[in-house]
């Protein structure tokens, strides 16, 4: 157990923490959404986003692969609610536990802020990050109804941290938001259409990426037409196959943190639980 967690319950197929094996991956929740400026509710997406884990088997047909990997469900972070710097700080503290253990960490959001703490963690032990963005949101203000801190502005932390961004599933953001990628070097945009239309390009970019990768997933960059429960619904969004070739061209690559954020939702089986926790059940099936 690790320090500032608690157990409410564990993915499945996740292993005992009593004895842990070093460069798997380490589970942590975090039930927070006190910067939710639409839809709330993704404070529960840990618990249910477990409970719909359940429903799968350790084979997985659509990579013809059993489940094999360890990894292990520490629980969920104790957040403080309503204050999302000190929640962040408290995500930084609990992944560094994990790295010091030779543990990657994975965090089921939660709103997307919770992405702050886990990158600013790994930016500090790696001297080039680069993180892989899926979402139909570029989440790059500077400040968001005066908080620097918040779900609308955790890739403009992120860059500030010196990582590189690749955003993919794009299809709203501000000007100033545009304006400031243009003004950048190190961000680049695959929109939903390039998705849709030019998957082969994107899968030759990730899979001539060097280093450490770290995977964010925003459960808006899926169709609200198939996973309507998330902070911020957007029409045009990419669909599950799309997202497991992503994942499968990526698991080739330096994994060395992964987060499925945004699944806001209190009602187990919901539709939105369910592909997030498809997509994580995918993507541990993938790297060993």
């Amino acid at each position: 157990m690790l320090l500032n967690t608690y157990e409410p319950w564990k993915f499945a197929f996740s292993q005992e923490t009593e004895n842990l094996i070093e460069n798997s991956f380490g589970i942590i929740g975090v039930p927070f959404d006190s910067t939710t400026s639409y839809h709330s509710g993704s404070r529960l997406g840990p618990i249910v986003v477990r409970e719909a884990s359940f429903g799968f088997e350790k084979y997985n047909t659509v990579f013809n692969k059993d489940l094999t990997a360890s990894f292990y469900d520490f629980g969920d972070v104790n957040v403080v609610p309503g204050n999302c710097e000190a929640t962040c700080k408290i995500i930084e503290d609990t992944v560094n536990e994990l790295l010091d253990l030779n543990i990657r960490p994975i965090i089921i959001g939660g709103e997307h802020s919770a992405s702050i703490g886990a990158i600013k963690a790994l930016t500090d032990k790696y001297e080039k990050l680069t993180v892989i963005h899926l979402d139909a949101h570029r989440d790059l203000v500077f400040e968001f109804v005066g908080e620097k801190y918040s779900h609308a502005t955790v890739m403009r932390r992120v860059h500030e941290m010196g990582a590189d961004l690749v955003q993919i599933g794009i299809r709203s953001a501000s000007q100033d938001e545009d304006e400031f990628v243009k003004s950048t070097y190190n961000i680049q945009t695959f929109k939903n259409r390039d998705v849709h239309k030019h998957m082969d390009a994107i899968e030759y970019y990730l899979t001539n990426i060097e280093g450490p990768i770290y995977i964010s997933v925003d459960m808006d960059v899926v169709d609200p037409a198939f996973a309507p429960s998330v902070g911020n619904p957007t029409p045009g969004g990419l669909f599950m196959s799309e997202i497991e070739t992503i994942i499968e061209t990526l698991s080739h690559k330096d994994i060395v943190g992964f987060d499925v954020v945004e699944t806001a939702s209190d009602r187990l089986g919901d539709n939105t639980a369910v592909i997030a926790a498809k997509i994580i059940y995918d993507f541990l099936t993938l790297t060993e």
